[in-house]
């Protein structure tokens, strides 16, 4: 398969190329993107060099897929030409993420609402989707009212430059690359993009809308707060559950555990519980300090940790491509295969031909 990946240079595009040959993806063909400035660069994939391409080449090459992750206005802009020349495009921006007519996927939650006509998918935010890898089971057997969430989100979730000016500061650099207007060394930032109207920040109203979009369920009340703090390996979230009936705790904990992708770290005897150092460089959703919440009835806390670029971007974003190549929606598959004909000569009989179709074998 043909694969383009828009961005490639940047953190989530270089963590994209790594997710894609740890998990081999059936990459033939690699067709790494990037802004004009960085045209004729290289990347490393699978041990081989790369030149980074435009935009405009890419396309002409006809890629299967396009993993993006360049920013919302180049999506806006670059994701329908890719489109248009046939190419599926799993975007990791906000840009389609609340298009009504764009589907927004959590393969574990929602990958079997996606059809081969679905040319431009979207990735949700980081945040929103270790929360509800880990709210579906539940919501599917207790159905969820309402969800309180605060956050507490790794420098990485920035970018680059972000991880400079973290880095920098415990060096006592003052002067260089600045993501923050705030010190983030040893501090809390309560501002996570930037603050609507409502005195909410779009951080925060990605998780209560994209919540709603992927569990297909506008009536769970959601409540967000999202913090930016000096880690590195993965966003945390405290999230406050409240059921439309009681629960059973040690089904809770058999039901996480089963769940897909989730990984249960609930042991506070002996001071085991999920941490962004343990979940760095996972997939996994890791789930821990498991609780009722003993002020109302009906509601469970927990706390809920994941590696935001693995599984909070590039993970997801290649577990969507997986679902569409394994329900043939993509590529070769997607497109139609030419009939085989399989002329056989059984022992003692006449010769058969035999035409294989992609869905069924008719004998002629």
């Amino acid at each position: 398969m043909k694969v383009a990946v828009v961005g490639a240079t940047g953190l989530v595009g270089t963590k994209m190329l790594q997710v894609l040959a740890e998990r081999n993806f059936p990459v033939t063909e690699l067709i790494p993107v990037a802004s004009e400035k960085s045209v004729g660069k290289e990347v490393t994939f699978k041990g081989k060099q790369y030149k980074v391409v435009s935009v405009t080449d890419a396309i002409k090459q006809k890629p299967d897929l396009a993993l993006f992750s360049a920013g919302g206005s180049t999506s806006l802009a670059q994701a329908p030409l890719f489109a248009e020349a046939g190419t599926t495009v799993v975007d990791n921006s906000s840009a389609w993420r609340m298009d009504p007519t764009k589907k927004l996927i959590v393969p574990e939650v929602n990958a079997d609402v996606l059809t081969a006509d679905d040319k431009i998918i979207a990735n949700p935010n980081c945040s929103t989707i270790q929360m509800v890898v880990a709210l579906k089971p539940l919501h599917d057997r207790y159905k969820i009212k309402r969800v309180v969430v605060s956050t507490y989100q790794s420098v990485t979730g920035t970018g680059v430059k972000a991880v400079e000016q973290l880095f920098n500061e415990r060096k006592g650099i003052m002067d260089g690359p600045r993501a923050y207007t705030y010190p983030i060394d040893m501090n809390a930032i309560p501002h996570i993009d930037v603050f609507t109207d409502n005195g909410y920040t779009k951080e925060e109203m990605k998780m209560i809308k994209e919540t709603q979009k992927i569990m297909g369920d506008d009536s769970i009340k959601i409540t967000a707060t999202t913090v930016r703090i000096p880690v590195i390996g993965g966003h945390s979230e405290s999230v406050n559950i409240e059921f439309a009936e009681d629960f059973d705790l040690a089904e809770v904990r058999a039901i996480l555990e089963k769940a897909p992708s989730v990984l249960v770290v609930d042991d506070v005897a002996n001071l085991k519980y999920p941490m962004p150092l343990d979940a760095h460089e996972k997939d996994e959703v890791f789930v821990g300090r498991i609780r009722r919440d003993e002020s109302q009835p009906n509601t469970l806390n927990c706390w809920i940790v994941s590696d935001n670029l693995r599984k909070g971007a590039a993970t997801n974003a290649v577990q969507i491509a997986e679902y569409l190549v394994a329900k043939h929606l993509i590529g070769q598959a997607g497109r139609g295969i030419a009939n085989v004909y399989l002329i056989v000569k059984p022992h003692n009989e006449n010769y058969g031909v035999f035409c294989y179709s992609k869905m069924s074998k008719f004998e002629l």
